[in-house]
């Protein structure tokens, strides 16, 4: 009997030895290239830390996993983690992470087009100079090394606009908790009161503001794994339009012909984000869940609340093919008629559908799907002028090819007379060429056609900033 426990336990410890042998043992971390970025901000972006056991079969999964994670904080134009010491006899690594900090530093002038698109603003808007807003935005990416965001912008022209935002990630030692601020002043002399062909319809007096808009907002962010985000926000806007839009031009602007619109806010939103690049995917997953409820009691000027919702996924096919496909929606839940200015659906910001950038839908809800082929035919780093910062001297392209075909219906309980893309599948497709520089700088031309047989070449850009 003591023979055969004897036997037991050497077999244990055999199968033990065993599994040892088969893991990898962190011993250390060091960290180069970072001169401005503090060590614990990238160690957090990091699949495993110092004293971690991890399978062998895993290590070089692990270590890919890492230099995405490091590269999709915005802050590098290079990432690199390796070992590049090995004890073993012992499985003992040293891990090496080498980085090449991106330029956080933006203090330029602003010259920025007003409009949804740049394709409104060339082709209907006959790239009118009124239309332009002017002046100075300071952007720093990374402020003190935290990964801490700050950003102060003065604008004239089209839009005279003040405002400030400062994002901070990470408030406590398990770099777990963040906050963010923001505040915000806008005054406009002309103003989109109505939506006719689903076309945006301006009034404009040279002589006095006709939109003024007030916004503050606080943020509580738990990021408790690598991948997954909860944010919490609280808000208060105020807006005001003159007399002559809320009772000539449109009283729905704020419902009733109300010239003052005031109300709290509070949002969740929750992100579930494995793409390995942000900017531009071509592998993992993104999902995106929001309830957010404006008026909260205190003021009686709005009432809703929406459920956005998203979810993105990305196939590498090959070395140069990629697929991607994207699905959004929106629901409102308070199924009232909502002020024309809080209506939006379709046309703005990423809610665009390709072959109706001329185009916006108002509606309550809202749902799309987008798919994209593309083929990576060049990947080069070109070198710039040396008078350049060091991070600007190399500029990483790529370019691809893309096919694309969307779809989406808008839901407008509420429609008003003139407009005729709501309540109906709508359909774009087209091709295009999309460059990628600095890893997160992405310019898109594309050639489509929509469902009215109308066609063009389109625009968009996506600087990340």
């Amino acid at each position: 009997m003591k023979k055969l426990l004897l036997c037991g336990f050497l077999l244990q410890l055999a199968g033990w030895a065993a599994a040892q042998a088969e893991m990898a043992f962190i011993d250390s971390i060091s960290i180069a290239g970072n001169r401005h970025t503090k060590d614990y901000i990238i160690l957090r972006e990091l699949s495993f830390q110092k004293g971690d056991s991890i399978p062998l079969t895993e290590l070089d999964l692990r270590l890919e996993a890492s230099e995405k994670m490091v590269l999709n904080t915005g802050l590098f134009n290079i990432a690199t983690v390796s070992f590049v010491g090995w004890e073993g006899s012992t499985n003992r690594v040293h891990i090496r992470v080498d980085v090449e900090e991106a330029w956080y530093i933006y203090p330029v002038p602003v010259f920025e087009l007003a409009d949804r698109n740049f394709n409104v603003w060339w082709v209907e808007q006959d790239r009118s100079l009124q239309r332009l807003n002017f002046g100075l935005e300071f952007t720093h990416l990374n402020l003190t090394g935290r990964k801490d965001k700050f950003k102060a912008v003065a604008k004239y022209g089209y839009t005279r606009n003040y405002g400030l935002r400062y994002s901070f990630p990470y408030i406590n030692r398990k770099q777990t908790w963040g906050i963010t601020g923001e505040i915000s002043f806008s005054q406009n002399r002309e103003i989109n009161y109505a939506t006719v062909g689903n076309k945006q319809v301006f009034y404009r007096d040279p002589g006095r503001f006709l939109y003024q808009r007030f916004r503050t907002e606080v943020g509580l962010q738990y990021r408790p794994r690598m991948l997954v985000t909860h944010t919490l926000i609280m808000g208060y806007r105020q807006n005001k339009i003159d007399d002559i839009v809320a009772r000539e031009l449109n009283p729905d602007f704020f419902l009733d012909g109300r010239t003052l619109q005031r109300n709290f806010s509070a949002a969740y939103i929750f992100t579930y984000d494995d793409r390995d690049v942000r900017a531009y995917p071509t592998e993992g997953n993104y999902y995106f869940l929001a309830f957010e409820k404006e008026g909260l009691g205190v003021f009686r000027d709005r009432n809703s609340l929406v459920l956005h919702t998203a979810y993105e996924h990305y196939h590498l096919l090959r070395p140069r093919w990629s697929l991607g496909s994207r699905v959004r929606a929106k629901l409102s839940l308070n199924r009232e008629q909502q002020p024309y200015n809080d209506n939006r659906a379709a046309g703005f910001g990423k809610n665009y559908l390709r072959g109706y950038e001329y185009y916006i839908v108002d509606g309550l809800d809202m749902g799309y799907a987008k798919a994209t082929l593309r083929y990576k035919f060049l990947q080069k780093e070109l070198r710039l002028l040396r008078i350049l910062p060091g991070q600007l001297r190399e500029m990483p392209i790529k370019m691809y090819l893309t096919a694309n075909n969307d779809f989406a219906f808008v839901n407008d309980p509420y429609p008003t007379p003139g407009n005729f893309l709501h309540n109906r599948l709508l359909w774009g497709a087209g091709f295009g060429l999309d460059v990628v520089l600095f890893y997160d700088k992405v310019l898109q031309f594309e050639y489509s056609v929509n469902h009215l047989g109308e066609s063009g070449l389109f625009l968009h850009l996506n600087m990340n900033i």
